[in-house]
């Protein structure tokens, strides 16, 4: 009896995480696209504001902008929110 159950509860187990396994991943948008997304007023460029919104960690994301903005005008054009970041280098 012992063994029936541990079974069926084995195969249980693994049809569950087989089910998981096989759901759709929702696919990335590229820098274009979230860049779009994010400019709300569709003004060709995202403000601190645009870019904030709906932000995890507002620190981080505030940061990130900072390093974003090169020319430092308050807004990321399409070129500086698709630029790649920086790598760090190794220690």
């Amino acid at each position: 009896m012992k063994v029936i159950t541990s079974f069926l509860a084995i195969l249980a187990i693994s049809a569950v995480t087989s089910f998981g396994a096989d759901a759709p991943k929702k696919p990335k948008m590229t820098p274009e696209e979230m860049f779009t997304k994010k400019d709300a007023d569709k003004d060709g460029k995202v403000s601190k504001e645009e870019f904030l919104k709906g932000a995890k960690d507002a620190a981080k994301a505030e940061a990130s902008f900072t390093a974003k903005d090169k020319d430092k005008d308050g807004s990321l054009s399409k070129e500086e929110f698709t630029a790649a970041p920086k790598k760090k280098k190794a220690a």
